[in-house]
């Protein structure tokens, strides 16, 4: 397991220079950087779009909408190496307009929802999400070696990511050192980037009722673009756990301790229980 650790803003790792995929905690700096727009005034928290839903409902996925994750035609296609579709043809595949709750009255993990964020962040801005992402959130925390991925090309040199096609995950991939991602969380965390009311908003959990069977979660919930809640062996985190073909990275902030510490951890494989306990553990030690 390769690992990277932040104690009271000290950096400590090991192989942690390596670029890996950073999966779904690219949701967690999509997040930051639509706060940093709802911050600047360019963008509102609880304006409902044309969905009927709001920014905050897609940020916490609770719009309504449904995953692409079901699709057995997707990873029968990740699988064979293929190019990805394009956008329309995967919203058209998962039947994406369709809500599946009201908005606001339910939970479901939805990478669709943060591609809708990707939308609003470059709509927004008018950059494309890479160069919106490095301006928002990255550079603000001087975080150097984090990069958006785009074409495979973009990959060469990352672990574990062989032939991938990175337009796979709509809603965008960033790439770059487990140290990093560390030090982005921990310095999002610390109030870097974000005023207190909407580090509170970030952080403010839904709570979840959903299977932890494996996992070291004793209360889960999800705030806007985080994982947050109590762990087994005791303590409050904050992050963001990912997965993809081929590896699994967990990268959390201890909300709870005497010591501001955050982890990330990297595995090959696909146990996210595994990387979960082992980022929990060094939070602990």
């Amino acid at each position: 397991m390769w690992h990277a650790v932040v104690r009271d803003g000290t950096l400590s790792s090991e192989d942690a220079a390596t670029d890996v995929p950073w999966w779904s905690f690219t949701k967690t700096v999509i997040a930051a950087a639509a706060l940093a727009l709802v911050r600047d005034g360019r963008l509102a928290l609880d304006k409902a779009l044309p969905g009927g839903y709001t920014p905050r409902q897609l940020l916490q996925h609770r719009a309504g909408l449904c995953d692409y994750g079901p699709l057995a035609d997707y990873h029968a296609a990740v699988a064979r190496n293929e190019d990805a579709w394009s956008t329309g043809e995967l919203l058209e595949r998962a039947n994406a307009r369709r809500l599946i709750y009201p908005p606001g009255t339910g939970w479901t993990y939805s990478n669709i929802g943060y591609l809708f964020v990707r939308r609003l962040i470059e709509g927004a801005t008018g950059e494309g999400l890479g160069a919106a992402l490095d301006r928002l959130v990255l550079q603000p925390l001087d975080i150097a070696h984090a990069r958006f991925a785009a074409t495979r090309t973009d990959l060469d040199g990352v672990a574990g990511m062989r032939g991938y096609d990175p337009r796979w995950v709509y809603h965008g991939l960033l790439v770059g050192p487990l140290a990093d991602a560390a030090l982005l969380l921990h310095r999002l965390m610390a109030g870097k980037l974000l005023p207190p009311d909407l580090m509170s908003a970030m952080c403010t959990r839904h709570p979840l009722d959903v299977p932890t069977a494996g996992r070291p979660w004793l209360a889960p919930g999800y705030g806007l673009g985080l994982m947050t809640g109590g762990i087994a062996g005791g303590g409050t985190v904050a992050g963001h756990t990912g997965g993809g073909p081929g590896c699994v990275v967990a990268i959390y902030h201890a909300l709870s301790g005497p010591h501001a510490r955050t982890a990330a951890t990297f595995l090959p494989g696909d146990d996210q229980g595994a990387v979960e306990r082992g980022c929990f553990a060094l939070l602990r030690n």
